[in-house]
């Protein structure tokens, strides 16, 4: 048989640890379902896929400079030129495969700040270039929000309507793109592609108080904060440092965590303002490093969706600091919906005592998430089994009949 060709797409190898580990997933169950498949990427930073991951990878956009602000004429005229060009290369990719997976990640959100012409318009050539050369492109457990923004909503809407085949993270998500117009009425929803990820073995707590993780974000707000950006991020730092602080006054030890290189500077300013050799930063570099990391920890405190889903994995009592109702989703689905904290508006005393609550309830709370993280397993291992037949029912049917006795 000749071999099933697919491509997968997004920002990965780019820095955030939640894209590529979406991505370590899926490469997990192609080799395990589908080994015969020949894998290659369109994304943001190819280099660390082919080296993390071993799969050939092309840069996403023709024109390198696609993510710095353009302020002089040469610069806006490559960005320009770079739209038109990347419509042509898309298309080329595309047509190259038998299916494109688009992995996860947030990309038909804008809870963070986002342009229409960057990934937005970039997601839209993919799709349009699937439904023009026959490729289907699959968007595989993606999140989704309402979008206020028109131009942004209108690529969002289209492109989901122009993918072959779509799956949600959660019920939030499908619920947003029906609410723009997308016809939901065959799309799933399964945890999160990262509740894939193997975890390392659970350890049993001692008595005494253990380490906190702290995941940190630079956060800023949402696509339709940008008046107030400035205010947004230094509220959050300023209540996440008393946090962190108030901790290292009670003698705990404390782990700073991130999800994306560019949180670097926010662990750098808690750890000049705070000033305490209990206060240490992780460098975790993979999904594998936070799991690690959280299953280390006692207790874990985290803004960004990964760290989140890493610490609830791993099984460790957590407390989110949400910026989207995504992360209110997940602890609700997990059983820990009463520990959410608006990261918009950190008040440090009542994030304390939410936390001194959550430590009471550490033993009883570790038996739910065992239990809830069995039916999320069993939950995705059904969306691999819907996933390859609709993408790989001749693939599926060869897999099948290798593995009979």
């Amino acid at each position: 048989m000749t071999p099933v060709r697919v491509g997968v797409f997004g920002l990965l190898g780019s820095g955030n640890l939640g894209n590529d580990g979406s991505l370590e997933a899926v490469l997990g169950y192609l080799r395990d379902r589908h080994p015969g498949a020949v894998v290659d990427a369109l994304c943001g930073g190819p280099e660390v896929v082919t080296a993390r991951f071993g799969i050939p990878a092309t840069r996403l956009h023709w024109y390198r400079g696609e993510y710095r602000t353009a302020s002089r004429a040469g610069a806006i005229a490559g960005k320009g030129l770079g739209k038109l060009v990347d419509a042509f290369r898309t298309a080329a990719w595309v047509r190259r495969h038998d299916v494109v997976i688009v992995p996860g990640m947030g990309v038909l959100e804008a809870t963070l700040p986002l342009r229409p012409w960057g990934f937005p318009y970039a997601l839209f050539l993919l799709c349009a270039s699937g439904r023009l050369t026959g490729t289907p492109v699959a968007l595989i457990g993606v999140g989704a929000a309402p979008i206020a923004e028109r131009p942004t909503r209108v690529l969002v809407r289209w492109s989901a309507r122009l993918a072959a085949y779509r799956s949600y993270r959660d019920d939030l998500s499908r619920d947003a793109m029906r609410a723009m117009g997308v016809d939901t009425a065959r799309d799933e929803v399964h945890p999160d592609l990262a509740f894939a990820l193997p975890a390392p073995p659970a350890r049993t707590p001692s008595d005494a108080q253990g380490t906190v993780c702290v995941g940190v974000m630079d956060f800023h707000g949402g696509n339709d904060d940008r008046a107030r950006a400035e205010e947004i991020h230094r509220r959050y730092v300023d209540g996440t440092t008393r946090f962190v602080r108030a901790l290292a006054e009670d003698g705990r030890q404390v782990r700073l965590l991130t999800g994306d290189a560019c949180d670097a500077p926010v662990v750098a300013a808690i750890l000049d303002a705070v000033d305490s050799p209990l206060v240490t930063a992780a460098e975790a570099a993979s999904l594998a490093d936070l799991m690690e990391e959280t299953a280390a920890a006692d207790t874990v405190v985290a803004t960004r969706y990964h760290n989140l889903i890493c610490a609830l994995k791993v099984g460790t009592p957590t407390l989110a600091l949400g910026y989207a109702a995504k992360s209110e989703a997940l602890m609700d689905r997990m059983g820990l919906a009463a520990y959410c904290h608006p990261a918009r508006e950190i008040d440090a005393d009542r994030l304390l005592d939410q936390f001194r609550e959550l430590e009471k309830r550490s033993a009883e709370l570790r038996r739910t998430l065992a239990e809830r993280n069995v039916t999320a397993a069993r939950r995705l291992d059904h969306h691999f089994a819907a996933l390859t037949a609709a993408l790989f029912p001749t693939s599926d049917h060869a897999t099948t009949q290798r593995k009979a006795p």
